[in-house]
């Protein structure tokens, strides 16, 4: 489920396969791809199914302000390919995160530093429909999928892969520009616990952001902006 026009905005324009749109007001979908994505005029769907707003309401249970929803279909992941790309574009790992909403807003910042992927283990669903919102449906422009575990047999120095597992945690290293392989597996964890022992001891490199004294933690996603663009990318587009 895709809420909102930017989510499929973003949806349309990273290849998704958009199975339909509903709409409360099909003038205003035209409107607001002549605003925020004229790229996307020539293919938008605009015999979008109009529906009212008592309708919206049953079928999405937080109707977005635009009054757009559609439908995807999901695009399956090959986790050995993506660790295997050969770009020089690091993997988003989070360990187990909670929260949904934080979720996406980690997939909306590894898509604008042009991340090559972002993997989740855990019990969240990085397709769940709040994270879908919270990414505005970035989850199309890069491969995203959830893991049992992070298979470390593909990391490290694995010559298939080649990528470092670098571990973002207070006892690091303190993160410096340009000092990160750039094909790295960027471990986060959670707010609360930090990340587990077992992907510690498999981490090759542990680095930690600077932070003020008595201040405990960042936020997750503000922690994955903070190392992505402040790691390594001057331009995460130059790749």
């Amino acid at each position: 489920m895709l809420e909102g026009f930017h989510a499929l905005k973003h949806a349309l324009r990273f290849g998704a396969d958009v199975l339909g749109v509903a709409v409360v007001d099909a003038s205003a979908l035209a409107a607001l791809a002549a605003e925020f994505a004229p790229d996307l005029l020539p293919t938008l769907p605009l015999n979008a199914t109009q529906v009212t707003a008592e309708q919206l309401a049953e079928l999405c249970p937080r109707p977005p302000r635009t009054g757009v929803i559609a439908l995807a279909r999901r695009p399956s992941v090959n986790i050995a390919a993506l660790l295997a790309d050969p770009r020089d574009a690091p993997v988003v790992l989070l360990e187990d995160p909670r929260t949904m909403g934080n979720l996406g807003a980690c997939i909306r910042v590894a898509a604008a530093a042009a991340a090559a992927g972002v993997l989740t283990t855990g019990a969240a669903d990085p397709w769940n429909p709040d994270a879908v919102r919270g990414a505005a449906g970035l989850q199309f422009a890069l491969p995203v999928a959830r893991l049992d575990a992070l298979p470390l047999s593909l990391v490290g120095e694995n010559p298939h892969t080649a990528r470092p597992l670098i571990a973002v945690d207070p006892d690091g290293d303190l993160l410096a520009a340009d000092t990160l392989d750039p094909r790295a597996i960027l471990a986060f964890g959670t707010e609360r616990d930090g990340l587990s022992d077992a992907l510690l001891a498999g981490a090759q490199q542990r680095v930690r952001l600077p932070m003020r004294a008595g201040v405990s933690s960042l936020n997750l996603a503000t922690a994955v902006a903070a190392v992505l663009y402040g790691g390594y990318f001057r331009n995460p587009m130059s790749s």
